[in-house]
């Protein structure tokens, strides 16, 4: 079963100024590549146990070296190829189905709290009859999509205005006019704004969460008093 699964992470590399821009405006540059260095670890490490094959789809394509040496030689890399965000996951699906993989779901890593459960919940769902996955997000857009091989859907990529609170529904309704079976998993929230942050901070205070490198990170710069 694992190889026959792909987990596609997406992951940029947290150069400052260049990461969680909208946290930065807030609690500076440094603070937000430092914060987001840390979502990346969580996820990883919460992802560890998935029956699966991990892929981490990284960019900018030129910092392959600098990435690999931040988090580890035991992943595959790959660099994320395409004009814009659609385009980019579209093109992901394309390369991990090119090989022998049956089903595949992308994340990104804005939610470092997402729990391994809901990973295997989308895997689940795959195997039991449904053509796609899709996690939705609390500002409108998704934390999650996936696919089986023969059921992967280009179209539901494009021409979606990525960043909006449309972009969930928008690719609801293309999935719905082309696919039979749709599985909508639970709403997650994405961490992309500073109460997005003391939101997960003042949630995680008595969840398992509470251990983990982004609420260390948290505690140590002490933001939130």
């Amino acid at each position: 079963m694992i190889k026959d699964r792909c987990l596609i992470v997406f992951v940029k590399y947290p150069q400052t100024g260049f990461v969680k821009t909208r946290i930065a405006r807030r609690y500076g540059d440094d603070f937000a590549a430092g914060l987001y260095k840390e979502f990346v670890f969580d996820i990883l490490e919460g992802m560890a146990r998935v029956p699966c094959r991990l892929q981490i789809y990284f960019d900018p394509p030129e910092k392959e070296n600098s990435i690999k040496n931040l988090l580890g030689h035991s992943y595959q890399y790959l660099p994320q190829q395409g004009f814009d965000l659609g385009e980019k996951m579209k093109n992901a699906f394309g390369a991990s189905f090119a090989g022998d993989f049956k089903t595949a779901v992308l994340i990104g890593s804005d939610c470092p709290d997402l729990p391994r459960r809901v990973i295997d919940e989308a895997f689940d769902a795959l195997d039991h009859q449904n053509d796609a996955v899709i996690g939705p997000a609390s500002d409108g857009g998704y934390y999650l999509i996936g696919f089986k091989k023969n059921t992967v859907l280009p179209d539901a990529f494009w021409g979606l205005s990525w960043g909006t609170p449309d972009v969930f529904s928008d690719a609801m309704n293309i999935l719905r006019d082309r696919l039979s079976r749709i599985s909508v998993l639970q709403e997650w929230r994405d961490v992309d704004t500073g109460k997005d942050l003391a939101d997960l901070f003042e949630k995680s205070k008595s969840t398992t969460f509470a251990h983990s490198r982004t609420m260390r990170y948290l505690k140590k710069s002490d933001i939130f008093r």
